[in-house]
């Protein structure tokens, strides 16, 4: 891409490494045209770009990925192109290839996650499975959506052909389906959410989600005439996944039989397809993990423990970070650090490391509130936790 069009670029679309909830995440390569209606490129104003671009060179993107501050081996959880292109649209696969192969040489074992919805074909997967160190899962992302107004991928079967063709492949890599968004009148009929399991159950897990809605892609979708059940109240910055929906999903995989295990976050059906503890210390939310299957609830038991101040201050100091900071039951609390810091330390820890001003409550799973209204109760722990991290850090101060 020409250094004057780099230049017009949203800061965060320009970034080639952001550190995002399910891992150090590289992106070089912008350009998608797919055009999911719900695509998160409108928030950043690039959705009409297209054609894939390079930003960088593919080798300098790998350097700047191992050159990181907080890119650890094998502790840093690695997404590639998960941000404005799908990885294996045919003028980005090559990079996906270099990238990956690169890694792998340098003897790498980290967990890689690759989220796509196009052509994975039988000569893809025997390359990715000739990786000897990388702990690779391929996230296809399917919705059962049939709207190509939405999806306009949904008139084909590129889609579920690339998951039975990754299944019947598979060996090292992992299969997870990557269940979103899940969207009320867009693709929760019961007959649909059978289809969706069925799909899934060939893979190694099934992570299911919700739908991030602002304004832009509101107004996007609005203008092809197709009916959102969201209001302009709703915008958030998490995405919307009410209970009475992800109670009709996680009833309607226990009534299918599919004993593929379902699970409501990514690094939780990721840990799992790789038989280690969740990376993002989901443990700490106990109410997550009612669908789990047993043994790896007890594999992230057996892994968990609240770190100490110590322990804490030292992960800190190892990234170069400084943060008041409140240690609680499950999660510890923080102020001020910003986003990407606090998922690099949550992945050194394995512990849920949580924003006061961006505050988690309890049953919806770090979801957008609507349709998860927070009780009296759960608002009079959250101003506890307040003062007492207001407590703490006039402590500290003195």
């Amino acid at each position: 891409m020409p250094v004057e069009q780099q230049a017009r670029l949203d800061p965060y679309m320009a970034q080639i490494i952001t550190y995002r909830k399910s891992g150090l995440s590289l992106n070089h390569i912008i350009g998608c045209p797919l055009d999911c209606g719900y695509c998160v490129r409108h928030f950043w104003g690039d959705f009409e770009h297209k054609t894939p671009q390079l930003l960088c060179s593919t080798s300098d993107a790998i350097d700047s990925l191992l050159t990181h501050p907080a890119f650890r081996p094998s502790t840093t959880p690695i997404q590639l192109f998960n941000k404005a292109t799908d990885p294996f649209l045919p003028g980005v696969k090559p990079h996906l290839f270099q990238v990956l192969q690169a890694l792998d040489a340098e003897g790498l074992d980290n967990l890689v996650l690759i989220i796509t919805r196009f052509t994975v074909t039988a000569e893809d997967m025997a390359m990715l499975e000739r990786l000897r160190h990388l702990r690779l899962t391929l996230l296809f992302t399917y919705s059962g959506i049939t709207d190509p107004r939405i999806e306009p991928i949904a008139k084909s079967t590129i889609t579920t052909t690339s998951i039975t063709t990754a299944c019947a492949h598979k060996s090292r890599t992992k299969v997870v389906l990557y269940w979103r968004p899940i969207v009320p009148g867009w693709n929760d009929q019961p007959e649909t959410l059978g289809h969706v399991l069925t799909v899934g159950r060939q893979a190694d897990a099934i992570v299911f989600t919700g739908y991030y809605h602002k304004q832009e892609n509101d107004a996007y979708l609005r203008d092809l005439g197709v009916p959102l059940p969201y209001s302009e109240a709703d915008y958030h910055r998490r995405k919307i996944m009410p209970a009475e929906l992800d109670k009709r999903v996680v009833t309607a995989w226990l009534e299918s039989g599919i004993t593929t295990p379902l699970f409501r976050k990514t690094s939780c059906g990721v840990s799992y397809a790789h038989q280690v503890p969740d990376y993002n210390g989901h443990w700490g939310v106990r109410e997550l993990c009612d669908i789990c299957p047993v043994k790896q609830r007890d594999l992230c038991a057996a892994d968990y423990h609240d770190p100490d101040r110590t322990e804490f201050e030292a992960v800190l100091a190892d990234l170069g970070y400084t943060s008041e900071y409140l240690l609680d039951e499950g999660r510890i609390w923080t102020h001020g650090l910003g986003e990407q810091r606090r998922y690099a330390i949550q992945h050194t820890l394995r512990h849920q490391i949580w924003e006061l001003d961006q505050p988690h409550m309890l049953h919806a799973h770090g979801r957008s509130l609507t349709g998860h209204q927070p009780s009296d109760e759960e608002l009079q722990q959250f101003n506890l936790i307040r003062q007492q991290f207001e407590t703490a850090a006039r402590f500290d101060d003195d």
